[in-house]
């Protein structure tokens, strides 16, 4: 299982993963033909439990698109088949629902069967079609909350839970039966998708069987889900949602509370242009909303997956043919190594396999790839969550943030806008010591440039505009010296390494607020260092200090001038620690 071992999970990944799958994870049987997963280690909390589940034990799954199969080669079939088996035997099972356009019922059964054949081929229990208690109204139902209602609905829960509790991977074809006529009908496959995600979260409200309407309301009580919707997965040719930038390909993470609204723009221009060009069949901005739409139903810990079918089967890239490349983004080609699978690595440790603040050069240096090859060589992965929201004072999108002119009006951290004790025990919590508030809040009040304030103040970052040593204010502001400098950066510790806060509060730093470049210091033994080192355009460490310096200058070598006074800033600034040492 080489796909699993290359993920290399850290010891909070372990414990999280173990916490929520350690108990769902499968055991083996004779039959199983995947020799290389029974043979590699695997993870146990206590004795190994059979296959089947217990009768009120909610299964871990995944709802998983699969976007036009009858495109997709032998190689990418059986290498999708084989990923979903191992998903399920590290204790997420699958629901699909292939998705193949405007095929007929026949082929796309078909494609049903030769899905099912494929993932027969690792082991049993194998797939097991589902479509005879999937129904549709045509009637336009009532929506009695927040969530989309669906016209399609389960009538017959059994049909769905008991092939799951007994290790099955279900297919489940856009081919529900009429309510009315009892013929089948054709519907979109996201509204498949979304109406198994509301179904198996016990939020199936219209048109239900009362059996199972009755079980999802005992005693009066909250609605009993069938199954725990870990990961709502899409599997495209095209891969996941482009990145702004042609050539960093997918976008690695998408915050959908913060992005979905800009992203939604972007995607939506750039398909009247496909289709003024022809090409109908790239689509992102159909994958964005639906799954905006399930993980609206779904908690928080919740995320979706958008990938390519040559990265889901874990298959080796395209070869370099003279000056270009094979690029066919529905077929498995030989290359010369093998990568991360991004199924098994997000369930491992429910992040993408890059970190969504890390430069493209340092993504290619990580692959090996030379430059001009790397464009065709990127990953086409998305990772997206429900997120949190990003508030940054002052707006840059009002107007970008520029040295206030002295004695001009700027922001304090005592304004309203900002909740100083909840900011203060963010650095606390995040440095493990005790701010010297009042010491800090005389320091930056004539320098603070801003604050980045990730979530309900999950994590943030406090900026300043300092002045090189001796230099007065208004000689710095006229001369163009005052230096952007990352005063405070803070993620709660139960937030660390999770969820994508330090991504998320670095990345606004650096592309809304201080794009030309800011710079910060670090104690040269701090840990977190390497983080800032892969994220930085250069690193100094400072003679006759215990500093490092970093900064993100768009020139990796920036003028002697420019050096001269971040150095000035890094080696003067003054701590406000309540023990009074110094620290990063």
């Amino acid at each position: 299982m080489i796909s699993v071992l290359e993920s290399s999970p850290t010891r909070r990944d372990t414990k999280a993963y173990l916490q929520a799958f350690g108990d769902k994870i499968r055991t083996p049987t004779p039959k199983d033909k995947i020799r290389a997963v029974t043979e590699a280690p695997r993870f146990f909390q206590g004795p190994p439990k059979e296959a089947a589940l217990e009768a009120n034990d909610a299964p871990h799954v995944a709802i998983v698109k699969l976007r036009n199969p009858q495109d997709w080669d032998e190689s990418l079939v059986n290498g999708v088949a084989k990923t979903l088996t191992q998903l399920r035997d590290l204790g997420l099972a699958s629901v699909l629902v292939p998705d193949c356009a405007d095929s007929s019922r026949q082929q796309v059964l078909r494609q049903v069967d030769r899905i099912t054949r494929a993932i027969g081929q690792y082991g049993s229990p194998g797939a097991r079609l589902v479509s005879s208690w999937l129904w549709s109204t045509g009637e336009t139902p009532q929506n009695h909350s927040s969530i989309t209602p669906s016209r399609v609905f389960v009538g017959l829960e059994e049909s769905f839970t008991v092939p799951l509790r007994h290790g099955h991977i279900l297919v489940v074809p856009p081919h529900p039966y009429l309510e009315d006529t009892s013929e089948h009908t054709v519907v979109a496959a996201n509204d498949i998708v979304l109406a198994l995600t509301s179904f198996f979260s016990g939020l199936q409200f219209d048109n239900i069987d009362p059996r199972n309407y009755q079980a999802n309301h005992k005693a009066g009580g909250p609605p009993i889900r069938k199954a725990v919707v870990d990961r709502v997965i899409v599997i495209d040719p095209f891969g996941g949602i482009p990145s702004i930038q042609e050539k960093e390909g997918a976008r690695v993470f998408v915050n959908l509370e913060e992005e979905f609204g800009r992203l939604q723009d972007i995607l939506e221009t750039q398909q009247k242009e496909m289709g003024q060009s022809g090409d109908s069949k790239v689509n992102h901005l159909d994958n964005l909303r639906l799954v905006k739409s399930a993980l609206a139903i779904l908690p928080s810990a919740a995320s979706a997956v958008l990938t390519s079918p040559t990265e889901a089967a874990n298959l080796r890239l395209p070869q370099i043919h003279g000056q270009g490349f094979i690029v066919n983004p529905v077929t498995g080609d030989v290359g010369t190594r093998r990568w991360q699978n991004p199924l098994i690595h997000n369930l491992l440790t429910d992040r993408p396999i890059y970190s969504s603040s890390l430069p493209l050069g340092r993504i290619i240096k990580s692959r090996s790839l030379d430059t001009e090859l790397a464009a065709s060589r990127m990953p086409t992965t998305t990772l997206a969550k429900k997120g949190m929201p990003v508030t940054i004072f002052p707006d840059p999108r009002k107007a970008p943030w520029r040295p206030p002119k002295p004695g001009g009006p700027r922001l304090r951290l005592t304004d309203t806008c900002i909740d100083l004790p909840r900011l203060v025990h963010l650095i606390n919590d995040s440095f493990g010591r005790t701010l010297d508030v009042k010491h800090y809040l005389n320091r930056v009040q004539e320098s603070l440039a801003g604050i980045i304030i990730a979530g309900e103040y999950e994590g943030g970052a406090i900026l300043t505009w300092e002045r090189p040593l001796g230099m007065d204010e208004q000689t710095a502001f006229g001369q163009g010296r005052l230096v952007p400098y990352l005063d405070k950066f803070a993620v709660l510790k139960r937030s660390q390494g999770a969820g994508g806060v330090a991504d998320i509060v670095f990345n606004a730093m650096v592309r809304d607020c201080f794009s030309a470049g800011v710079c910060w210091r670090s104690r040269k033994n701090n840990p977190v260092n390497k983080w800032y080192f892969e994220r930085s355009a250069g690193v100094w460490k400072l003679t006759d200090s215990n500093w490092a310096m970093f900064w993100t200058s768009p020139s990796a070598s920036p003028n002697k001038r420019q050096i001269g006074d971040y150095e000035s800033v890094c080696r003067n600034v003054e701590p406000s620690w309540a023990d009074g040492k110094q620290a990063d």
